[in-house]
């Protein structure tokens, strides 16, 4: 996945609460095994209503999704992640997160930041008012050209994750060497666990 440093751009300015994944992308989308498309039928039922935040054109390709309390709650499927990494957002600022939505965007290369609701509605005006704004992860702030400052605190090793783009495959193959060495040492001391399955 790709790595997370710093994400600057405009913000979809949305602040609903209890999104749940069902609401993200709908059952019906969760058919394909694939990543791609999913970000089509991401937010359905919300843009199907006129004049909604994620179809403005003031926020095409933003790269940031401002939303409410509890965003994420519902179901674990990883499918709410992938629509929205699919929709092109990196990063969520929220007040808080279901505990499996937050571990599953971590886990696609999608940072969520949880700032208090004071600091959202801040922000929320900002992003209506078309300013970027600006998530620099290793310093770990959130903030605005107009001199706006909030610091957000994350898990360490799911900060090391995201700098570094590592998913748990990614993971893994950080320690081939020393899972080469134990396959080694395994076959030689423990040869008649692999007898008969070399053809």
């Amino acid at each position: 996945m790709k790595s997370i440093s710093r994400i600057v751009g405009s913000a979809i300015p949305f602040g609903a609460k209890n999104i749940d994944t069902d609401i993200i992308i709908p059952a019906k989308w969760l058919k394909t095994i694939s990543r791609e498309g999913l970000g089509e039928g991401a937010f359905e039922s919300i843009r199907a209503e006129p004049g909604n935040v994620f179809d403005d054109p003031a926020y095409s390709g933003a790269p940031i999704l401002i939303a409410g309390d509890n965003f994420g709650c519902g179901s674990s499927r990883e499918h709410a992640a992938w629509a929205i990494g699919d929709l092109g957002i990196r990063a969520v600022i929220a007040p808080s997160y279901s505990d499996i939505f937050s571990g599953n965007a971590v886990k696609n290369g999608i940072l969520p930041v949880v700032l208090p609701q004071e600091a959202i509605d801040r922000l929320m005006q900002v992003a209506r008012d078309g300013q970027p704004i600006d998530i620099d992860l290793e310093t770990q702030t959130v903030t605005t050209e107009f001199q706006d400052r909030f610091t957000f605190e994350i898990d360490p090793f799911r900060k090391h994750c995201l700098l570094n783009g590592l998913d748990e495959v990614a993971l893994t193959l950080e320690r081939q060497a020393q899972i080469g060495q134990f396959e080694s040492h395994r076959a030689s001391a423990q040869s008649w666990l692999t007898r008969g399955t070399n053809t």
